[in-house]
């Protein structure tokens, strides 16, 4: 049916004509309050005394609440129970929740929260990595490490080796719809949560958790999202937590949405970090041993700190089949806002680090980076002939597709050619400086937490035909929704238009995991498709009893339902059905197969596949003042059968501007005290539409998963943010023009710090 169909999103129209409702835009009662927090105005400290008098006074404020107040548990952490919804003496970064204004409006909210009087005692606070490692301040005993063979020795003996390090900033989620709760109150302490989350059963957790009431109790409802990119996983439990207990506290519904630059200032961002290396490699190119030290800023909280750090460590070998390999993380604790999840997921920081090496092992034997990267990769899936072989925590690659992916895109870019052309460029201006580079991606699809892989779906077929889908996915403008109805379409052989996704709802499929680790489709198509399966089978016994037709010759196609000597309607046969008492409505689940994984030991099977990708980039530099222009990028990415290739082409041209946006111009500023200086669109830029290649080709690999996944479709939305790496070699490869030194390009690379690099090229002494 519509599988596979380049179909728009399912609410594309809605979206461009403003008519697409978010949380903001609900209707809600004229007797609904609204939350602001009280923020800390220190990065560590204690509160010795705390007067609310003068907020409580301001006219139209219902309620102030401190963590004394609180009804029962004060935490909104998703892992560690050491994040409170309102600090209690201790304050741990500028811009921490400490009270809670209920009011008339969201303005007498904001307001009146500005009018609190402090007594703080003002600590010193840890804010970089070297304090941190200085003061032991860290989350777990010690560092993780992950190994493979025997580095030391190996190190020790090898042809060459170099040693570096890079530092990677974090990056803001910059989501276009802010973060968002309404708390509705009902009947027996029941409440009805809508949110702007991508974790619905995890706000249902908090809530309950907050209240003291049952699971059952909480209805959490999402429709959509305006952006999530993993910081709509566990950062709007605060919201939707100060929501259920304002309302259960005042009987009347409560709402709470953050300005921009409260949004910046109090939740977490992508995780910045330093990632140190030391290379052993013969005179090809070819590793033969590499340690690793990464160094994450985790901020004060553990959040998710804990397996984005573990991710990047998995990602640690990108696409290149290491002998002798170490990976040692820290996980440092500051008096910064706790990072959290974002696209990627810790893949692209363990992503680039090994990408830097191979930069500068290239330049190190003049070699040609893409030949360097070639020499380095897993063996493709059809030279496999014995044992495969094993990524740094002994998984088998059994599915490596990238070599042949890498001749494709060099054939279709003009590689070759277009290096000469740099190279004679360069040689004849002196002023603007071009650089180009190839990156490819191999990600790894599933939870790290192997009890999050699984999914639950509710499909119901009415007496006129129409199909309703429920699922544990959330859509925040990836276009899930549409991908499921596709899959249901397909299954049940109607045409889409019988078929609607809703609302997800933890009435309707408990017990959902986020969505997150591009497992929205792989997840919910698949129980979509089981559950459909049980109706099919349900309605073919139907048939056949009525028709004498064997039921495994009853087909579903086009509207109709078919076997040797009838062709039915479907709604004839729905509307039959129906009348014979038979069930139209059914559950599916999915569990992800063949996955195990011990994080402690860094041993075992912790995806079920890998997604592969490479990318081709040209930049152009203007050596005077650092600037730079993204003049093309060539994408080659593997989608498997493609469920929407649209949607999916969208997913990979989004994930390269963001990408390159994290790498190139997006920089997050603290002051000594630890207060967040670009906290705002006026000191902070994401990637605008002139930021983006002058020529862009975007291409899908033709070619089924070979594992078992919903229709051998493999999953996109996480991959394609690496494609961003491949800006950030490009840029570096045209600072290498200005000089014979490796300039050690650091991340972001604003226009300053690529003036510092042609220094560092040109071997002009400066730190970085």
């Amino acid at each position: 049916m519509t599988l596979a169909k380049p179909l728009p999103h399912d609410a594309a129209f809605q979206h461009v004509s403003g008519t697409a409702r978010y949380v903001d835009d609900i209707p809600t009662p004229a007797s609904t309050l609204h939350l602001a927090f009280g923020l800390s105005p220190v990065a560590k400290g204690e509160i010795k005394s705390l007067n609310l008098t003068a907020v409580r006074n301001v006219k139209g404020v219902h309620l102030v609440l401190e963590a004394k107040d609180l009804p029962f548990t004060n935490d909104v952490s998703p892992s560690a129970h050491d994040e409170p919804l309102l600090a209690d003496k201790l304050l741990h970064y500028a811009g921490q929740p400490i009270f809670l204004v209920i009011a008339e409006s969201h303005l007498i909210a904001r307001k009146a929260a500005k009018m609190a009087e402090f007594e703080i005692v003002e600590g010193v606070p840890i804010l970089s990595i070297k304090q941190a490692l200085s003061s032991d301040s860290r989350f777990e005993s010690g560092p993780r490490v992950y190994s493979k063979g025997a580095p030391d020795s190996a190190l020790a003996t090898a042809t060459h080796r170099l040693d570096g390090s890079l530092n990677l900033g974090g990056q803001e989620h910059f989501y276009l719809e802010g973060q968002a709760a309404l708390a509705l109150p009902g009947e027996h302490g029941d409440m009805v949560i809508h949110a702007s989350t991508q974790h619905p059963t995890e706000i249902q957790h908090k809530v309950a958790e907050a209240l003291n009431i049952a699971q059952h109790a909480v209805k959490v409802e999402v429709r959509r999202m305006g952006g999530g990119f993993g910081g709509k996983e566990s950062q709007g439990n605060a919201l939707a937590v100060a929501c259920a207990i304002a309302a259960m506290q005042t009987g009347l519904p409560c709402k709470m949405r953050y300005d921009r630059d409260d949004d910046f200032i109090i939740t977490g961002k992508r995780h910045d970090c330093q990632i140190d290396y030391e290379v052993g490699f013969d005179q090809h190119g070819r590793i033969q041993a590499l340690k690793f030290t990464h160094y994450f800023r985790c901020g004060w909280a553990q959040d998710l700190s804990l397996p984005v750090a573990d991710r990047a460590m998995l990602h640690a070998d990108n696409a290149y089949d290491l002998p002798h390999v170490r990976i040692t993380s820290h996980r440092l604790k500051t008096n910064t806002q706790s990072a959290t999840a974002f696209r990627g997921f810790g893949g692209p920081q363990g992503m680039i680090g090994i990408e830097r090496v191979m930069d500068h092992i290239s330049h190190f034997l003049r070699l040609d980076p893409t030949a360097v990267r070639l020499k380095n990769y897993y063996p493709d899936m059809s030279e496999i002939n014995e044992a495969p072989a094993t990524t740094p925590y002994n998984m088998p690659v059994t599915d490596f597709i990238l070599g042949e992916m890498t001749q494709s895109i060099l054939s279709s870019s003009s590689y070759s050619a277009r290096k000469a052309s740099v190279a004679k460029w360069n040689a004849e201006n002196s002023t603007l400086k071009r650089g180009i580079a190839l990156s490819p991606v191999k990600f790894g699809i599933s939870f790290t937490l192997t009890h999050l892989n699984q999914a639950g779906a509710l499909i119901q077929i009415y007496a006129d035909g129409s199909v309703l889908i429920n699922h544990g996915g959330t859509e925040m403008g990836q276009g899930l929704f549409q991908k499921v109805a596709q899959v249901a379409s397909r299954a049940l052989g109607v045409t889409q238009s019988m078929i609607r996704a809703s609302a997800t709802d933890t009435s309707k499929v408990p017990n959902t995991s986020a969505t997150a680790a591009s497992s929205g489709s792989d997840l919910n198509g698949m129980a979509v498709q089981v559950a459909c399966k049980v109706l099919k089978q349900r309605i073919s016994a139907h048939v056949s009893k009525q028709q004498g037709c064997p039921e495994d010759l009853i087909l579903f196609s086009e509207n109709m339902v078919t076997g040797p000597n009838f062709k039915l309607p479907w709604l004839e046969v729905i509307k039959s059905a129906y009348e014979n008492r038979i069930s139209l409505s059914a559950t599916g689940f999915y569990k992800t197969p063949s996955i195990e994984w011990d994080r402690i030991k860094g041993q075992g099977r912790p995806f079920l596949y890998f997604a592969y990708g490479v990318s081709v980039t040209e930049v152009v530099i203007d050596v005077l003042s650092g600037e730079n222009r993204i003049l093309r990028c060539d994408i080659l990415h593997d989608c498997g059968n493609s469920l929407n290739p649209a949607l999916d082409i969208g997913q990979v041209e989004g994930g390269f501007v963001q990408g390159a946006g994290w790498l190139t111009t997006e920089e997050l500023v603290w002051d000594d005290s630890g207060h967040l200086k670009t906290h705002a669109p006026s000191t902070y830029k994401i990637p605008a539409c002139s930021d983006r290649p002058e020529v862009f080709n975007v291409s899908l690999w033709n070619a089924p998963n070979s594992e078992n996944t919903i229709y051998r479709s493999k999953a996109v939305g996480e991959p394609p943010l690496m494609h961003g790496i491949s800006a950030f070699l490009a840029i570096s490869n045209a600072v290498s023009a200005c000089g014979s030194n490796y300039p050690h390009l650091q991340a972001p690379a604003t226009a300053e710090e690529i003036f510092f690099a042609i220094k560092r090229a040109k071997g002009i002494p400066h730190e970085f």
